[in-house]
């Protein structure tokens, strides 16, 4: 099993938790986004939309990572990454997509490229841009994570495989998260697994 990825991708991160979480080998394929890597007919090849990650299962390529990390929840079960009931599972879902769907589509690198080099924003208007969807997401998500240690109580689910790298990258863009205890405490609970510490983007053999 191949796991296209970037130590920087959030999307990559999540995919890499999870393998890490269900024990799954594979072999990191690192794919450069700053250098354009994924635009290249090399990578194309293996995934037409030419974002990461991709998963090589051998065969066929699955892409997008709700995908991959469905994929991995079915085939591998356990420890599994939903609750056992559709009311539980459904709350586990809805803080994975704030920030699936609300949060990092709008921060991914191709919006903020956009936003500085087609448009002209300065680097302070799109890093303005940026923590204002962290901000939007994470008062949310603070409001919706039960008791701890995690999102949803003593087990990992999926809502901790998404918010754990969008910590990550809020931290990398300097974004106060003294507003929100709950998730933090949830960050600093996951990253005490190996789990979460292997799949760290400064553990993985591309980290610059």
């Amino acid at each position: 099993m191949k796991l296209y990825t970037y130590f920087r991708s959030s999307a990559a991160y999540r995919a890499r938790i999870a393998l890490n979480l269900k024990g799954v080998p594979y072999e990191p394929v690192p794919v450069n986004l700053l250098k354009g890597e994924q635009r290249e007919e090399a990578y194309r090849s293996i995934n037409p939309q030419k974002r990461l990650p991709a998963l090589d299962i051998g065969g066929t390529v699955l892409i997008q990572s709700p995908a991959i990390l469905e994929y991995l929840d079915e085939v591998y079960p356990e420890p599994p990454l939903l609750p056992g009931d559709a009311v539980n599972r459904a709350k586990v879902r809805a803080v994975a997509s704030l920030v699936g769907c609300d949060i990092h589509p709008l921060n991914n690198l191709g919006p903020l490229t956009y936003l500085k080099k087609t448009l002209g924003h300065e680097q302070a208007a799109v890093d303005a841009w940026y923590a204002h969807w962290v901000r939007e997401g994470f008062e949310a998500i603070e409001g919706l994570i039960g008791p701890g240690p995690y999102c949803f109580g003593p087990q990992v689910t999926l809502a901790d495989v998404y918010l754990v790298p969008q910590v990550f990258n809020a931290r990398r863009f300097n974004i106060s998260l003294d507003a929100y205890p709950k998730i933090v405490a949830v960050d600093a609970a996951c990253t005490e697994l190996r789990a979460f510490q292997d799949a760290a983007p400064d553990r993985q053999p591309d980290a610059v």
